[in-house]
């Protein structure tokens, strides 16, 4: 396969935004229509993945097919696990975020684990209740389901972690 992961750069903007908005698309067709509403994320929010060097974008042929941002412990919103615990409290993770591609691009989600997977052995991420997509490709990649947090916003989310393996 002809993939690249890359660090994004302002100049993919316009092609985020653009990956941002199919995914979006994806989302209200499976049912899933109140994630990742009114504008978010919005340029300022993948800028500010940008400025972090947590923002990275997949290669297709020299196409930009997805976006997420990868960043490093610790997640304010993790502080507090409801309903479960994280499978472990105490190691140093990263987070993934705002997985987004077009529904063209298969094993979008495949190779941004293995991507993040050779950089942490730690690592969470959470998504609503209603995007079925992301909690089905969670499960299939071994990811764990530990319970229910809360963003900034009070919006509910569920939590999942894999461990690799510890030290």
């Amino acid at each position: 396969m002809n993939r690249v992961i890359r660090e994004a750069r302002a100049a993919d903007i316009s092609d985020i935004m653009e990956v941002i908005d199919a995914a979006k698309t994806i989302m209200r067709q499976d049912g899933n229509m109140h994630q990742w509403a009114e504008g978010y994320p919005s340029e300022a929010v993948i800028m500010a993945d940008m400025s972090k060097r947590a923002g990275f974008v997949v290669e297709h042929q020299g196409r930009i097919v997805a976006y997420f941002a990868f960043l490093p412990s610790p997640e304010p919103t993790y502080d507090r696990i409801y309903d479960g615990a994280w499978l472990n409290d105490t190691l140093p993770y990263h987070v993934i975020h705002r997985i987004a591609s077009y529904p063209d691009a298969h094993g979008i989600f495949s190779s941004i684990m293995n991507f993040c997977f050779a950089r942490d052995t730690n690592i969470r991420i959470d998504t609503h209740r209603d995007n079925k997509i992301m909690q089905h490709n969670c499960l299939k990649h071994g990811f764990t389901l530990c319970g229910i947090i809360y963003l900034a916003s009070g919006d509910e989310r569920l939590a999942y972690q894999k461990i690799t393996h510890l030290p």
